[in-house]
C-alpha cells in the first residue's frame, strides 16, 4: 500500500494540475476577448473612416447655413474719396433672415420716426443698418434733400450725396417695372407713402444713404431697393417734406431751408416672431398712383 507521504504528493501533483488548467483556461479566456475587442475597435475605425468621408461628421444643416455668406460688402476707396468714413464692416455670415429690426430716427423736427426693416427681403440693408448705427453713424447728421419724388434722403454724414461708409452691398428688394396706371388703375405704387428704401450712388451700390418716402411714388422703372416700412411718426415725415427747399449748390432745389438733423439713429436686434406691420398709426392707405 502507498504510504501517507505518496498519497500527499499526489493530491499535491493533482492540485497543481487543476490551478495550471484553470490559469491556462483563463489566459485563452482573455486573448479571445483581447481578440475580439481589437477586431471591434477595428471595424468602428473602419466605419468612422467611411461615415467621415461621406460627410456623416459634418456641422448640422443649420451650423452649415449658418457658417455661410449671406452678404457681400465690397470695399470702397476711403483714401480717393473723402466723403467716405471708414467704420468696419458687418459680420458675413450668420445674419439673421427672418423677422423684422425696428429703427428709431429722432429728429429735430418732431416726434420720433420708426420703422421695420423687413430681414426676410433685405437682409443685408438691415445688417448694414444695425451695423452703422451701433456706431454712430447716423448720429447728428443732416438729411440732406428732399427729393422731387416725394422722399427724405438721408444718411450722408458729408451732405454731398457721395458720401456713405467704406463699402457698398447690392440691391435686395427692387420693385418690378409696374404696368402704366392707364392700364391698370388698381395697381398700388411702387413705393407707397411710408417706404423706406435705400439709395446708392450709382445706383446699386448701397451705403448708408436712404429713402423715407412722405407720399406715393410709382415710377416707370424703380431703382430703390426697399427695406421696411414707416410704422410710427408718419406725420413727423411729412412735416419735412413739407419744408422750403433751397439751391443744394449744383442747381438742383432740394435742399431743405431748415437743417433737418438726425440727433439719433438705433436698431433694434432681430425679432424673429415679427412681422412687418401695416401702415402707420393715422397714416392713409396707398393710392393707386403717385403723389
Amino acid at each position: 500500500m502507498a504510504s501517507s507521504r505518496d498519497r500527499q504528493r499526489r493530491l499535491a501533483r493533482e492540485k497543481l494540475d487543476r490551478q495550471l488548467a484553470r490559469r491556462a483556461a483563463a489566459t485563452r479566456r482573455r486573448r479571445r476577448i483581447q481578440a475580439g475587442v481589437g477586431a471591434a475597435v477595428v471595424l468602428v475605425l473602419v466605419m468612422a473612416g467611411a461615415a467621415w468621408g461621406l460627410g456623416a461628421f459634418d456641422r448640422d444643416p443649420d451650423e452649415k447655413k449658418a457658417a455661410e455668406d449671406v452678404c457681400l460688402w465690397t470695399p470702397q476707396d476711403a483714401a480717393g474719396n473723402t466723403n467716405l468714413k471708414d467704420v468696419g464692416t458687418p459680420a458675413t455670415t450668420g445674419l439673421p433672415t427672418a423677422g423684422t429690426r425696428t429703427m428709431t430716427v429722432t429728429t429735430n423736427q418732431g416726434a420720433p420716426i420708426t420703422a421695420q426693416l423687413d430681414l426676410a427681403t433685405a437682409p443685408c440693408a438691415g445688417a448694414s443698418m444695425a451695423h452703422l448705427a451701433s456706431r454712430a453713424f447716423y448720429d447728428n447728421t443732416k438729411c440732406h434733400e428732399i427729393t422731387a419724388e416725394g422722399a427724405l434722403r438721408c444718411g450722408d454724414p458729408s451732405g454731398t450725396g457721395i458720401g456713405g461708409p467704406a463699402y457698398t452691398f447690392y440691391d435686395e428688394d427692387v420693385p418690378d417695372p409696374a404696368p402704366s396706371a392707364s392700364a391698370a388703375p388698381g395697381s398700388s405704387p411702387a413705393y407707397p407713402k411710408g417706404t423706406v428704401a435705400m439709395i446708392g450712388n450709382p445706383p446699386g451700390q448701397n451705403g448708408s444713404q436712404f429713402l423715407i418716402f412722405f407720399k406715393d411714388f410709382n415710377p416707370e422703372k424703380p431703382g430703390y431697393s426697399i427695406i421696411g416700412k414707416v410704422t410710427g411718426g408718419l406725420d413727423t415725415v411729412e412735416k419735412i417734406g413739407a419744408l422750403p427747399t433751397v439751391d443744394n449748390g449744383s442747381g438742383d432745389t432740394v435742399k431743405p431751408k431748415t437743417d433737418v438733423v438726425i440727433q439719433s439713429l438705433t436698431v433694434s436686434d432681430p425679432d424673429a416672431a415679427a412681422t412687418p406691420s401695416g401702415p402707420a398709426s393715422g397714416a392713409p392707405t396707398a393710392s393707386p398712383s403717385a403723389g
